[in-house]
């Protein structure tokens, strides 16, 4: 009889182990690091982040997810890049389409910091995914009247939630009254600054160390930014995207405003050009062609 209660136990263990779909935990362990990544810089539970991508893509097995990288299912309100068309709630719906599953993530993360109607949210505690879950459900993130509830389900069947502890302490503090509203262009991320700005309070609210920040942005340690500059979360491409060759002068251009214009290091820039002169001393004139691949 003694025997019995250990078999029972791994029986009972072995059936819950199987009971989970492999394709769930193939897709966890693959992306759990870039949800953990995005509650770090922007305070949205690992665990909601997971279980939204694993509900929307199907464990990324979608034909959006597949063929798009799109993994949360947004769509193209408010969106400048390329497009794919599925039918969803509508007939020919209109999907963004990404260069990468990280840039979906990414993007994800600045939908729902972006739009009021989520900044509810923000005042939530992180580690609370069932608040969550609801909260996404009661902004509207989804029609399904059920979307909460497979969420949850998701969480406490793959234990998404342990994500969620470790990561929160490092999350920023993000003020749903006057964030910087993050922008995705040229496959980075960039805030444009306001008035009163500074360099170290834009690396807080980010958690991105300042030196870095400056760095990415091809700035000196002392710059005061100015209002309506960018400034790019990450370090900048070494190329324009495909689609972008040449940019032509414009009166007021500058070599390092056409950088920023398009993701592009200074140096990088400056070296694609190299036939025009040295690279300390060129200035652009109205009308010159500046390579940008």
């Amino acid at each position: 009889m003694r025997r019995l209660i250990p078999t029972l136990l791994l029986a009972v263990i072995v059936l819950s182990a199987s009971a989970q779909n492999e394709q769930y935990v193939k897709y966890i362990n693959q992306y759990k690091s870039l949800a953990v990544d995005q509650m770090k810089k922007y305070r949205i539970p690992a665990s909601i982040t997971l279980a939204q991508a694993l509900l929307e893509s199907g464990a990324g097995q979608s034909d959006l997810a597949r063929n798009s990288n799109n993994h949360f299912g947004i769509k193209c309100h408010d969106w400048a890049g390329r497009k794919v068309y599925h039918d969803d709630d509508q007939r020919e719906d209109c999907f963004r389409v990404y260069k990468s599953v990280r840039d979906s993530y990414e993007d994800h993360s600045i939908f729902l910091t972006s739009h009021q109607r989520y900044a509810g949210l923000f005042r939530l505690n992180p580690t609370d995914y069932v608040a969550w879950a609801r909260g996404l459900k009661m902004a509207g993130y989804a029609t399904s009247s059920t979307y909460a509830d497979k969420l949850i389900n998701i969480i406490e069947s793959y234990n998404l939630d342990r994500l969620d502890s470790d990561s929160w302490k490092y999350a920023p503090t993000y003020t749903p009254e006057a964030p910087h509203i993050p922008h995705l262009a040229n496959g980075l991320v960039y805030v444009v600054v306001r008035q009163g700005d500074t360099m170290q309070g834009i690396a807080d609210e980010f958690n991105i160390p300042r030196s870095k920040l400056v760095r990415y942005n091809d700035l000196y340690k002392t710059y005061v930014p100015e209002k309506g500059d960018i400034i790019y979360l990450h370090r900048k491409n070494a190329r324009a995207q495909k689609g972008y060759a040449i940019h032509i002068v414009k009166d007021g251009d500058s070599m390092y405003q056409i950088s920023q214009m398009y993701g592009i290091r200074l140096k990088r820039l400056y070296k694609m050009n190299k036939d025009k002169g040295d690279i300390y001393t060129y200035s652009p004139r109205v009308g010159d062609f500046i390579r940008l691949r």
